[in-house]
């Protein structure tokens, strides 16, 4: 009994020290960023050097954009690799090889990110240009037609900056040093983490469901889409925003990869069009004279704080409204 209340006053404890630390994470971002948030647009050109004569807001929102580009990318290409790998380790993998192969990628998710940025810049880089050499070359001529033959579209790309449906979507400018090269090299960082987390979760399928299916005459992808997809929603999602909230605060490996812009468009092929937030705030730090330009970074690190609490929040609903129709909560 005594053991009882002393676990039970220790996860209290444990859930009450979380609280606090995350509140007193986010008075010292309010308290020591409010003057940029109240510093006119005269006073920012003039005393912070970084901004190329942006207000804060327009360099906050070209920053958020590239931050949620990149992290778009990142979950895009990732979730259904990491799904397949996962459902191969779970399901169709011998037991000994699974357990050797689901070792190596829990181990590729503790690799450092600067090390992930390194290999990108010198290795994949190489590797992904052709890729990108080719795509631009079939993709190109299909949106220069839909610009010049179809009604409207030709009017969006002369007067809406942001409107993606351009042959600028897809026109390559090497090196790969652009959002899309980003994106991929983030992918690549966050597939661990939503592989392991959506292998434990598959592997957590009842077992008579699945034995029921396959007795009914179902293929092994038949009880797979029937039973362990449907069981395993809440859990893919979770996964999901797991690696976005990876994504979204990542800074070395983007900063190494990235040629930094500070541009809103979709252009994701060419380089020098978009930035992070993290990555802004890695290159202008060390620099940052004490004062406003400091105060001014540490209001983008407030708007990302923002930005990950709300996604949180989201994902949270979203895993409590999948959980009501999955074996989450059998």
């Amino acid at each position: 009994m005594n053991g009882d209340k002393v676990f039970a006053g220790l996860s209290k404890g444990a859930g009450i020290l979380i609280i606090v630390m995350l509140g007193a994470v986010a008075f010292f971002l309010v308290s020591q960023s409010y003057p940029a948030f109240l510093a006119s647009n005269q006073t920012i050109q003039a005393e912070v050097g970084f901004t190329k004569g942006m207000s804060f807001w327009q360099f906050a929102a070209a920053a958020l954009f590239g931050t949620v580009l990149s992290s778009v990318i990142a979950l895009v290409v990732a979730v259904p690799f990491s799904i397949g790998i996962a459902l191969f380790i779970s399901h169709y993998a011998p037991r000994r090889f699974a357990a050797g192969f689901g070792y190596v990628i829990d181990l590729l998710a503790a690799i450092p990110s600067v090390v992930f940025g390194l290999w990108g810049m010198k290795t994949l880089e190489p590797i992904i240009r052709p890729v990108f050499v080719w795509i631009s070359d079939i993709l190109t001529p299909i949106l220069q037609w839909w610009v010049d033959d179809v009604p409207g579209m030709g009017w969006l790309a002369d007067n809406v900056s942001w409107w993606p449906l351009t042959p600028e979507l897809v026109h390559f400018v090497p090196p790969a040093r652009n959002i899309l090269m980003g994106g991929l090299v983030l992918a690549i960082m966050i597939l661990p983490i939503i592989t392991s987390l959506c292998r434990e979760v598959f592997l957590q399928t009842p077992r008579l469901q699945e034995e029921a299916a396959l007795g009914l005459g179902a293929t092994r992808w038949e009880m797979i889409r029937m039973t362990v997809l449907p069981i395993g929603r809440s859990g893919i999602v979770s996964a999901a925003m797991l690696g976005l909230g990876r994504a979204l605060g990542e800074t070395m490996a983007l900063l190494m990869v990235l040629s930094a812009g500070l541009k809103i468009n979709f252009f994701i092929m060419s380089p020098g069009q978009h930035s992070t937030i993290a990555s802004q705030i890695a290159l202008n730090w060390p620099e940052a004279q004490a004062g406003l330009e400091r105060q001014f970074l540490i209001g983008l690190g407030l708007l990302l704080f923002a930005l990950t609490f709300a996604v949180n929040w989201v994902a949270r609903k979203i895993v409590a409204r999948y959980a009501e129709f999955s074996g989450a909560n059998a």
